[in-house]
């Protein structure tokens, strides 16, 4: 294989790619804080080549902030496409006791999935995503002024 005028063996990419799933499920398997104070759970899409195919998958992410204020990726976690359904799981699964805020996009069902899993944490709807929805409600010629980053 060559990228970049550099070749790379077979064998190369292989051994590094041992190394980095070994080091992918150490960071899965690591422990995580019993509670985080604040934590943003979301998906975004990206389009991954599968067997030839170009298919868009849902990465779905959650950054809490633990006790000293520092952001942490507490999982990411791969599906088809984002549901609650799934959000379900991913939380279930999630070795943390109490998250005190949790930040969404509000996606339907997403809210009792947890109030389920967590029932003492408060739910709110993501600034970015306040933004993004009000931006509905402004006229085009006045959109750059409104959002002006």
């Amino acid at each position: 294989m060559i990228i970049y005028d550099v070749k790379v063996s077979e064998i190369t990419v292989s051994n590094v790619t041992k190394r980095v799933i070994e080091f992918m499920k150490q960071w899965q398997n690591r422990p995580l804080e019993k509670q985080y104070f604040v934590a943003w759970m979301d998906c975004i899409v990206i389009k991954v080549k599968d067997n030839g195919k170009v298919n868009n998958k849902a990465i779905y992410l959650i950054i809490g902030v633990n006790k000293e204020g520092k952001k942490q990726v507490l999982g990411m976690w791969i599906n088809q496409t984002e549901s609650a359904s799934f959000w379900m799981s991913v939380l279930t699964n999630l070795q943390v006791e109490d998250i005190l805020i949790a930040c969404t996009d509000n996606l339907k069902g997403f809210t009792d999935a947890i109030k389920v899993t967590f029932p003492g944490t408060d739910t709110q709807l993501c600034v970015v995503h306040q933004v993004r929805n009000s931006t509905r409600y402004v006229g085009w010629n006045d959109k750059k002024e409104f959002t002006p980053i």
